[in-house]
Formats: structure tokens, sequence, C-alpha cells
């Protein structure tokens, strides 16, 4: 039986999540996206902005990923040799982690790279035999404790 996990009992803190991969591409495709030349327009903006886009659906698309609040994104592409990195930082005050958010942004962020570069990594029988999505992972997870006004003044 599926279900989504019963978080009712938990307290809120704050939930920071990191999430990174890359995706490897030709070194013309690299060379044409340090000098904004991908047809499409500017490839690293617009995954920033999908990205961002994914992080706030993610439980649209995710089945039992629990709604959160998200309270801040940071998406940071970089051209490296041989393709872009991208790492993408979620930051929630809730019940729950906020991992998958990121996960999800970031997948989205590689994805929507690949889409607007496409054209650049064909080969000439339509496949792509160099590009590829790699080492997604979680970097970092972590919670901290809310701080109360109590807290700040005893």
């Amino acid at each position: 039986m599926q279900r989504m996990v019963d978080i009712s009992d938990k307290g809120e803190t704050v939930r920071i999540a990191v999430a990174s991969g890359r995706i490897r591409l030709k070194e013309d495709t690299v060379a044409k996206l340090k000098n904004k030349e991908i047809k499409k327009g500017d490839a690293l903006a617009c995954a920033e902005v999908a990205a961002i886009l994914a992080v706030k659906n993610t439980p649209d698309v995710i089945p039992m990923c629990h709604p959160v609040s998200i309270d801040a994104v940071e998406v940071e592409p970089s051209i490296e040799e041989g393709g872009v990195r991208v790492a993408v930082t979620v930051k929630s005050v809730g019940k729950t982690g906020v991992e998958m958010d990121a996960l999800y942004g970031l997948s989205v962020a590689l994805l929507t790279i690949w889409d607007m570069v496409k054209s650049e990594e064909k080969d000439e029988t339509g496949n792509y035999p160099h590009t590829c999505i790699e080492e997604i992972m979680v970097e970092k997870k972590e919670k901290q404790l809310l701080m109360t006004e109590t807290d700040i003044h005893p």
C-alpha cells in the first residue's frame, strides 16, 4: 500500500538540501555556451529559472513528496571542461526535508540545458552519443533548530 508518511508530530525546523550533478557535452558545445552562441538562447539562465519552477512544483510530480513552503532556492551552474555542473540549494522552514525538491530542481535544470543545446549535440544520425547527465547526488542535507523569541530574549 502506498501512503504519504505522517509528519504531523514533527516540529518545524530550518531544512536545507544541496543537490548537484553534471551534463557532459562536446567541447564545441561548451565553447558556444561560454560565448552565448546557443540558438535557443542563454541555456544557463533558462536552466536556473526552470530549476526554481521545478523546486516549487515537486509535490505535483513526485506523488509521496509533501508540499512544503519553499523559502529560498539557489541555482549555480558552472561551465567546466567537458560540460556543465549545476548545484541547487533549497531552504525551507517545515516538518520534512527538501532533498527531493533539490534533486528535482537539479534534474530539470540539467534536462533544460540538454534541450537548449540538443541541436549542437546531435550526430549525423540524430542521436546524442556524447551527451550524458551524470553524478546526480545529494551533497548536503541539514536541519537547524528554529530560534524562538524566548531563545533570543530570555
